[in-house]
């Protein structure tokens, strides 16, 4: 019985020893595991790095603005754009380029970091009506019965690129007879753009 005590003794002493230790190297002793969940896939709004030989490749580097939380944020893409072509035919192509590729569903890899996309397929863009600005971009679709967020997408991502005049606006009709206005893609429009809409002014005898 006496062997049994003192055996026991010297295991609680080991143990309380052990415990000091420890405690003296900053590390809490635990009696059951702990476990945190598993570690996050990927970064909200934050994607790998693209490749860029390969993009050029595959045909015009370009950048689209997609949704992501409650902002715009901007991914890469690339249009198809034929050697030779005209300046005022290149704005077009370009235009429908990038319309095409936000109206393009994001990528697996693009929706589990949060990024999504308003405007939707089907919509086109033509050329200006006499009398309209000559860097027009007429759409099938009229600006103003755009969601706010798409007309954001729209906008921001075509005042960014080669279908503009480079002077971070944009020339917008639709395929009535109103007069075509010209939107801005500002810091406030790219925060918070489903409250917030392009600053816009009417665009006719410009």
């Amino acid at each position: 019985m006496m062997t049994a005590r003192l055996v026991a003794g010297a295991r609680l002493g080991a143990v309380s020893a052990f415990a000091v230790l420890l405690a003296g190297c900053g590390i809490r002793a635990t009696e059951v595991p702990t476990n945190f969940g598993p570690a996050p896939s990927r970064v909200q709004c934050s994607l790998a790095e693209p490749d860029v030989a390969a993009q050029a490749a595959r045909g015009l580097p370009v950048q689209v603005f997609l949704l992501c939380g409650s902002s715009l944020v901007t991914v890469d893409r690339t249009v198809r754009v034929p050697d030779g072509a005209a300046d005022s035919e290149r704005r077009i192509l370009v235009a429908q380029g990038l319309l095409d590729q936000l109206a393009t569903p994001p990528s697996a890899a693009e929706k589990e970091a949060g990024y999504s996309t308003d405007v939707r397929g089907g919509i086109t863009v033509g050329r200006p009506r006499p009398g309209d600005p000559e860097e027009t971009l007429r759409l099938s679709t009229a600006p103003d019965s755009l969601t706010s967020y798409a007309l954001a997408q729209i906008v921001c991502t075509f005042s960014d690129s080669a279908a503009a005049e480079g002077d971070g606006s944009v020339v917008l009709g639709g395929p009535g007879a109103e007069s075509p206005r010209r939107y801005e893609c500002t810091d406030e429009v790219r925060a918070r753009p489903g409250s917030t809409e392009p600053p816009s002014k009417d665009a006719a005898g410009e």
